[in-house]
This record gives structure tokens, sequence and C-alpha cells, in this order.
């Protein structure tokens, strides 16, 4: 029988920091379709699900998901484990792929990596490169079993809903976890969208990448990874500067 590996990438426009941030544009387009190409092209992945919620705000999230391939369920707002597991009912897989729609410069090469080390151990409840950090945040790559994501849903609670992982990588004596790292370390980077900091370092960013490109007109996909980000951005300090200052908010805080 397949074993069946479904990315899911959650989104909507409610944030309190940046609203609207998964259509913001980016390079030419949204920052939504930056992920789904993302994920559709990583290797492993069979179907790639859009959550967002059941707020009309989140219309067009659903619309423009579609529009871009991209299978759509939609659940709870806050109640963000509730749409992961909506997600694996409707697109019935083993194992999901958690990613986030503020990360729109996610590497399909690092997806490819998470999904094969699991498939290498399909016991494993949960991998990623987020057990220990050492990439920039904004290239967080999760996957875990779906059965797990059901039992962990069964009982968990309070922030453990709102972040879906964190009740599984919280609890290793329940649930079995594997962590992948990379050498040299860049963790201390930032490349998600939280902020309008946030915002004026990608744009500058993929600027960057793209006059690195044949042309310097647009981001090679193909050939853009997360190594070529390490690289922009470690050449780049006036970059890094841009949003130096911005603290990551506490799983506590929602």
């Amino acid at each position: 029988m397949q074993v069946r590996v479904n990315a899911v990438v959650q989104a909507r426009t409610g944030s309190t920091r940046l609203p609207g941030k998964v259509l913001r544009p980016l390079g030419g387009r949204p920052v939504l379709d930056w992920v789904v190409g993302a994920a559709q092209k990583a290797p492993g992945v069979d179907a790639v699900v859009v959550a967002t919620s059941t707020d009309p705000g989140d219309d067009p999230v659903a619309e423009r998901a579609a529009q871009l391939g991209a299978a759509v369920v939609r659940g709870p707002e806050d109640d963000v484990l509730a749409r992961f597991t909506l997600a694996a009912r409707e697109h019935p897989c083993d194992a999901v792929v958690r990613l986030t729609a503020d990360c729109p410069l996610l590497d399909p090469e690092l997806v490819g990596l998470v999904v094969a080390a699991w498939r290498q151990d399909p016991r494993l409840d949960y991998v990623a490169t987020t057990l220990v950090r050492t990439l920039p945040r904004g290239l967080d790559v999760e996957l875990a079993r779906v059965d797990a994501l059901q039992a962990l849903d069964a009982t968990a609670t309070g922030y453990d809903r709102v972040h879906v992982t964190s009740g599984l990588y919280g609890d290793p004596e329940r649930f079995r976890c594997l962590g992948l790292v990379v050498s040299p370390a860049a963790n201390d980077l930032r490349i998600t969208l939280d902020t309008p900091e946030d915002a004026e370092l990608l744009d500058g960013l993929v600027e960057a990448l793209a006059e690195r490109s044949e042309g310097g007109t647009s981001i090679n996909t193909a050939r853009t990874g997360w190594r070529d980000v390490v690289a922009v951005l470690r050449a780049r300090p006036d970059l890094v500067a841009r949003n130096a200052d911005v603290q990551q908010k506490p799983l506590e805080a929602g």
C-alpha cells in the first residue's frame, strides 16, 4: 500500500502585527503563491492543501489557493490543529508536512529532505528542521504522522491547538521525534513574515536574489535554495539589520 504525504499550508489574513500578510505582494506575486509553489515542487509530496479559516475575511485566501491548484479546507480560525486534522480527513494521507504561509522562501529541497527522512522510518511521529534550530527562521519544515496528530487532537488544549505540533515535540516520551540540522548554523537569521520590518527585509532579499539569477529580473526557483539565501544575507548585513530587532512571539502568545 502506497504511503501518502500531503503538505498542509496554514494561511489566514488575520495577523495582529501585519494583517493580510499572506496575500501581500513579494517580487510581483502574493506571498501565498511562493509557499504553495514550493510545496508543489517538493520531492515526495503527494498533494498540497491550504488550510484556512471559515471567516469571510479568508475568502480571498481560499480563492487564491484554488487558483494555484491547491486543495482547500476551512475550519476554526484559532484552532489550527483542528484545521490540520480536517485536512487529513478530507484528503487522506499517512503524514502531513506542516508549512506556514508566512514563510515565502521555503526551499523545496528542505521539504523533500524531511519527507525522505520520514519515509525511511515511518514509525517516527515527528520530523522537523526546527527541533534543533540551525536554519534561518522562515525555512521551517515539520512533518507529523496523521495518527499522532489525531491522538494529540483528542487531548491538546491552549496554545498546543494554535501551534499544531508543539504537543508532539513537547512530549518526546509519548511521541517519537527526529530533528534535522545543517552546518554551519544560520539560525541567527530571520526570513519569516510577521512584521513590517520583516517585509522590508524580504523585499530587499528577493531583489538581491533576483540580481544573482540569470537575467537579473526574477528568482530562478529551480536554482535558488536556502544556501543562496544564507549567502546573500551573510554578504549583506544591511539587509539583516532591517529586522534584527524583531522579537519572535512566545508560544504562549498564540
